[in-house]
């Protein structure tokens, strides 16, 4: 696809060091022609998958894909199709689910932002994330939806001992998981500036990489060279997982 001025993408998924197969998933959509562009600009999603070696697998494609389908073409605005757009990928995945004994308990994480101009919306469930670079400073749009943030937020330990805590990828939330998904939204967009870099990855990456390291990667590089340096790190420290990275910088 051939990306229209505005934003330098780059994205990258390794199976890791020690998985057999890959369960992430991603995807980058925008309008395709200029009246669908200025309504829906630009859509960018990772994914990571649970649920055995097939179920996972088909579980964030199929997040990642229906998730895409329901936004280009849902009237309403970016923030509600997005929304949507969650809601009927996790019916899907039960569905699936439910078609497929073999698969039961599959899931996934979503993370998933909308970019029009200059205005980000994003919506998010499970542990996957989204950082706003700017500058020397980086910042976590997104909140786990796991067992550790739920002791951060009751005070039983802090955000730092949180970040290397060893049960901090058990899940709380995740799309196909439940009976209902609540997912995290943008009240209100986020305004961006020139030079803001836009960081989605799944836990294989954010896992092993602190928030300065991943600051550090994606503005002293272009977005091509921060997916491969971010990658290679983490699968120097281990890969115990897989590993998937996007990153778009606002030109």
């Amino acid at each position: 696809m051939a990306i229209r001025p505005g934003v330098e993408l780059a994205s990258l998924s390794d199976i890791g060091c020690q998985r057999e197969n890959n369960e992430d998933s991603y995807s980058y959509w925008e309008g395709t022609s200029e009246e669908q562009y200025e309504r829906k600009g630009r859509l960018a999603i990772v994914a990571d998958g649970m649920g055995g070696y097939e179920g996972g697998q088909e579980a964030s494609r199929l997040a990642v894909k229906t998730i895409e389908e329901q936004y280009a073409s849902a009237p309403n605005g970016p923030q509600s199709a997005l929304l949507d757009g969650f809601q009927l990928a996790h019916e899907r995945i039960q569905k699936h689910a439910s078609d497929n004994p073999d698969l039961h308990g599959m899931g996934t994480t979503a993370t998933a932002i909308a970019l029009i101009g200059n205005q980000l919306y994003f919506s998010h469930v499970g542990d996957s994330r989204l950082y706003l670079v700017r500058g020397t400073s980086i910042s976590r749009l997104t909140h786990d939806h796991s067992y550790v943030s739920r002791l951060v937020e009751h005070g039983v330990i802090s955000s730092e001992e949180a970040e290397f805590h060893p049960q901090r990828h058990i899940l709380t939330s995740a799309l196909g998981a439940g009976s209902e998904i609540t997912p995290d939204y943008s009240t209100s967009p986020v305004t961006l500036q020139k030079d803001d870099v836009l960081v989605l990855c799944t836990d294989g990456l954010w896992g092993l990489l602190g928030e300065d390291e991943v600051q550090k990667i994606s503005t002293e590089h272009d977005p091509a060279a921060a997916c491969r340096e971010l990658v290679r790190i983490a699968k120097e420290r281990g890969g115990p997982d897989n590993i998937t990275v996007q990153i778009l910088r606002i030109q």
